[in-house]
Parts: structure tokens; C-alpha cells; sequence
């Protein structure tokens, strides 16, 4: 029987944690940040603000720079 990683003998990886991935970080409008394989086509709604880099460097740029889970709609919100 297949393991869940496993589909008729061929390994299945999910793109999104792979180690050894090259990944972009969007941004979306509300400020959200998302690791995004690099060979997978960017999708609409979100912009490139680093390219290109191993994972490791890219979950550290997330790390640094989206210090508030909060979309930026609601954190407009909260203000008023």
C-alpha cells in the first residue's frame, strides 16, 4: 500500500517544503507574506519582494518582516 508521500511507486512532495526548494516571498495587498516555489507561476494578487532564494533564507525574511499576523484591513480598523 502507498504512504500518503507515495502515489504508484513515485515519490509525491508538496512544493511548499522542500528543503532544497528555490522560493520567492509575495506580499499581498494586506500585507500578508507567502513562500512561493519558483517555478510555479506567481499568483494574481501578490508581488515579489524577494526572488530566488533557498528556504531557509526565505522563512528568515518572513520572520523579520511580517512581525504582525494581523491583515493590514483590520490593523486600519483597530486604529480608528
Amino acid at each position: 500500500m502507498a504512504t500518503p508521500q507515495q502515489h504508484e511507486g513515485i515519490n509525491v512532495t508538496n512544493p511548499f517544503d522542500d528543503n532544497e526548494g528555490i522560493f520567492h516571498v509575495l506580499v499581498n495587498a494586506e500585507g500578508q507574506h507567502s513562500l512561493w516555489p519558483a517555478f510555479a507561476g506567481m499568483p494574481a494578487g501578490w508581488t515579489a519582494v524577494l526572488e530566488a532564494v533557498g528556504r531557509d533564507d526565505a522563512l528568515s525574511y518572513v520572520e523579520d518582516h511580517w512581525t504582525d499576523m494581523r491583515p493590514a484591513s483590520l490593523v486600519k480598523i483597530m486604529e480608528k
